[in-house]
């Protein structure tokens, strides 16, 4: 895990504009809010309120930005973009990671406006301001300046760290303190994974019509699963349920669950790997829940029948029929890490009604296409639940800008919803207070 701090990185606040009436609203509805209950309308649908979770989600929290794989030699990058920030993550020589607002500190333009590539120095392509890959601003022609001074004009960095493959950003000048607590929790559950012997299989960027919260409140329920067919192969239906919430037609698919789980514990036993489910999803700064949990059929993968769909092992892993490691963190991702590929989820906010959802599938490096792996085999059930989603956001995100919307409550099963919202609403407290 390692931190990269060099130049100045503030930002100024969206809410600082904001009339002194829409704050009082703002806290008054945070305060208001029933526990339970989903959310007031503004909260999805009002841009000065989207502008708020930009300052006070967005803006002070780590934000899960993509993988090692994504970044894989010195000078690759990707572009990650969020409300009004673009940044800019990037392979150093020294193998570490940099992360910089993609702007330009002359006039303001992207300096990077790919989505990924391989840089050496970073070149801006308006006025060839030309920037060192710490951000540091080593070129900038300017014929005639005398009291011009490069040393001032550095690009601005982000606060970065990488975790078991996962690079995070944070944007505050002071960013929370137990994301490191948190990070070595999640850590050996991810590490087995081996994220660094990786490569990119495929990327899906889906826009979602739907105010964020929608997508990730979307991501924390199996309510709604009767709408996922691809996925109901392998996934059990009953997941997030419990003993006394299990309908009468699941009760076998219920047993069958509890018996897988039993035999994955001893797996994970004998492997040493852990399994316990690990949830702190509202009673911490840095929210987050993880476990290895089974899946249905051969309990491989996300297939049809549960069989693998790679047919390499992801680092030393020595059995696939390990099921799933399943992580959710807050505010933006989730992921599903398997015996022989991962996939990473990641959401990001582009106005009060989109959402911009990217799925990224790993496989191990030495895996070879058509070979090893069908690429439209491993997609397809994702691929396909991400559409069924991104129906379900929509619909809900339409509802919210009614008139006759009104928050309506969550059931037993959705507790992780209900979870995820008391975390928000805690957060945008603390935000305002």
């Amino acid at each position: 895990m390692a931190a990269v701090n060099l130049t100045p990185r503030s930002t100024r606040r969206l809410t600082d504009s904001f009339p002194q009436e829409r704050v009082a609203e703002h806290r008054r509805l945070l305060e208001d809010r029933p526990p339970g209950l989903s959310l007031a309308s503004p909260f999805y649908t009002d841009p000065a309120f989207f502008a708020a979770d930009m300052d006070g989600i967005f803006g002070r929290h780590w934000v899960f930005a993509g993988s090692v794989a994504e970044v894989r030699e010195p000078g690759d990058y990707i572009t990650v973009d969020y409300g009004p920030h673009s940044i800019i993550v990037l392979r150093n020589d020294d193998g570490g990671i940099n992360a910089l607002h993609n702007v330009c500190r002359h006039r303001g333009a992207r300096v990077l406006p790919e989505r990924s590539g391989t840089t050496g120095n970073i070149v801006c392509p308006y006025h060839s301001w030309t920037y060192k890959p710490d951000g540091t601003l080593i070129h900038a022609s300017a014929p005639g300046e005398i009291d011009f001074d490069p040393s001032c004009y550095s690009l601005k960095t982000v606060h970065s760290r990488e975790v078991a493959g996962l690079i995070f950003v944070c944007l505050a000048d002071e960013p929370p303190e137990d994301f490191d607590a948190v990070s070595a929790l999640f850590e050996p559950y991810v590490a087995p994974h081996d994220l660094a012997r990786t490569k990119v299989a495929h990327q899906q960027d889906l826009v979602e019509e739907g105010n964020w919260k929608l997508v990730m409140e979307n991501n924390r329920e199996c309510y709604h699963c009767d709408g996922h067919p691809e996925l109901a192969c392998s996934l059990f239906p009953t997941w997030g349920l419990t003993d006394e919430v299990v309908p009468p037609h699941l009760a076998e698919v219920w047993q069958r669950n509890l018996d897988a789980e039993l035999e994955l514990r001893q797996r994970c036993e004998r492997y040493g790997l852990p399994y316990e489910v690990l949830e702190e999803l509202d009673t911490r700064v840095a929210g987050f829940r993880i476990s290895r949990e089974p899946l249905d059929g051969h309990g491989e993968s996300f297939s049809a029948t549960g069989r693998r769909l790679s047919k390499r092992l992801l680092g030393d892993l020595p059995d696939f029929r390990l099921g799933r490691c399943s992580m959710h963190l807050q505010p933006n991702s989730w992921f599903h890490l398997l015996s022989d590929h991962v996939i990473t989820f990641s959401a990001f906010p582009v106005s009060a009604d989109r959402t911009l959802v990217r799925t990224t599938w790993l496989v191990p490096d030495d895996a070879v296409e058509g070979v090893d792996y069908d690429l439209d085999t491993l997609t397809h059930t994702w691929k396909q639940t991400n559409i069924q989603d991104r129906a379900f956001v929509e619909l809900c995100q339409r509802g919210a800008a009614s008139p006759a919307y009104e928050p309506g409550p969550y059931m037993r099963s959705e507790y992780q919803v209900e979870a995820f919202i008391n975390w928000y609403v805690q957060r945008m407290r603390e935000h305002f207070a």
